[in-house]
């Protein structure tokens, strides 16, 4: 065979030279999705990537090696040898790749790597890469049961609190189904790009509920689970920013290089964002949290009795955080929350500016907690963030985490015209 160049890699930086250069291996695990993987190794090639195939045997049952080696024009690892694949392909120290995407990712795979097993080749490769630092992507495709499992989302934020990403499937006819190629690329090229545009900045975001306490067994609170600005604080954190995040008790586990300062009632987060901006010179606030408006008039300090008949207990008004942010920093860019319950979209719009003319803020990202399958305790949300000039951008059903993704890509976009606006 004369050593030519296969004429798969035709399309090679065809649509862009984002990835010129890099080399990606590109895991194929035996989901129903893997189909779409030849799609998506073509995508990564066209913005200039090198890609390399790693099946496992239960991937081989749904598509043949050949059609991956006809995709990338590259030899694919269907089983470990003597060449010690899974070494030789994550470490960067011995002629490895750059980033290790796994498209589809099954419950299986995920759970495997999550306790150390590394009995296929790419559970194996992908224990190697995590031990030699090699970035890792994951997109999950399954049946829906499988996803909303607790396990599994136990063992996903295991490996996100080891460095791996996850990008987010649709969640369509009962299934998650793997995310759109686009966002997969773009997921890619956002990682390699070695964004770290909040690298310097100082970013305060609150997260959670609160609770307000009547007795020492029984409290007022409300369904947040705390996944909205955990998913801020992780995505300001992975662009290069030092985060502190005043957390109430939520269910989301937060990240372990964040300053994290933990409270429990209104007047507590109140506290201590004060305190904070004070304190400490902060560039970005984020008020995520959903801190109850209203408490207890009276608190007791012992069980009160469970008997029959009626019980009367008083509300009192609580302080607002975002009523004296303006006082206390005129130049922090503020972004708020507002939720709604089953309102038009224009009157959820027209109630979210109206919020972010009363308090001063930059940004509101506003939403209908009314919708099924978004808002408290989904990973899922539809927001509309709304600036100072009124102009919004809608972001249709996405993870969580895609949606601080764009809350940050928007607030650092109206930071630049800020900027340039006072030149």
């Amino acid at each position: 065979m004369l050593n030519t160049i296969h004429p798969s890699k035709d399309i090679l930086s065809s649509n862009g030279a984002e990835l010129k250069g890099k080399r990606i291996v590109l895991c194929v695990t035996g989901s129903s999705a893997a189909f779409k993987s030849p799609e998506i190794a073509r995508g990564l090639m066209r913005r200039g990537a090198e890609v390399y195939t790693v099946m496992t045997e239960a991937s081989k049952k749904l598509i043949h090696p050949d059609l991956m080696k006809w995709a990338t024009g590259n030899k694919v690892v269907t089983e470990l040898t003597g060449e010690i694949e899974h070494v030789s392909l994550a470490g960067k120290q011995f002629g490895g790749v750059d980033l290790i995407l796994v498209a589809p990712v099954t419950a299986n795979t995920i759970s495997k790597v999550a306790c150390g097993v590394a009995d296929t080749t790419v559970t194996a490769l992908v224990a190697a890469a995590l031990g030699m630092g090699t970035p890792v992507i994951m997109a999950p495709a399954m049946h829906i049961a499988l996803y909303n499992n607790k396990v599994l989302k136990s063992n996903m934020r295991k490996l996100e609190q080891m460095g791996v990403d996850f990008i987010g499937p649709k969640i369509m006819e009962g299934k998650a189904k793997i995310a759109d190629t686009n966002v997969i690329v773009k997921g890619v090229v956002e990682k390699l790009s070695g964004k770290e545009d909040l690298k310097g900045l100082n970013i305060l975001v609150t997260a959670g509920p609160t609770r307000e306490p009547l007795d020492p067994v029984r409290f007022l609170t409300n369904p947040s689970s705390g996944k909205m600005g955990v998913s801020i604080a992780c995505e300001a954190l992975a662009r290069g920013g030092e985060v502190t995040l005043v957390y109430g008790p939520g269910t989301e586990e937060p990240p372990s290089t964040v300053n994290l300062i933990k409270v429990f009632t209104t007047e507590e987060m109140f506290k201590a964002v004060v305190s904070e901006l004070k304190s400490k010179k902060y560039h970005i606030l984020v008020l995520a949290a959903a801190p109850l408006d209203f408490g207890f008039e009276e608190r007791f300090n012992r069980k009160i009795p469970s008997e029959r008949g009626t019980f009367k207990a008083k509300l009192r008004v609580l302080p607002k955080i975002a009523d004296v942010v303006r006082e206390l920093d005129k130049e922090v860019f503020f972004i708020g929350f507002k939720a709604e319950y089953k309102v038009s979209e224009e009157e959820l719009i027209e109630r979210g500016y109206e919020r972010l003319k009363e308090t001063g803020m930059d940004l509101i990202v506003a939403n209908d907690v009314g919708k099924e399958g978004i808002g408290f305790s989904s990973d899922y949300n539809e927001v509309y963030i709304i600036d100072k000039r009124k102009r919004v951008v809608h972001l249709p059903l996405k993870p969580k985490k895609e949606i601080a993704r764009e809350i940050i890509n928007v607030a650092l976009k109206d930071m630049k015209e800020r900027l340039k606006g006072s030149k």
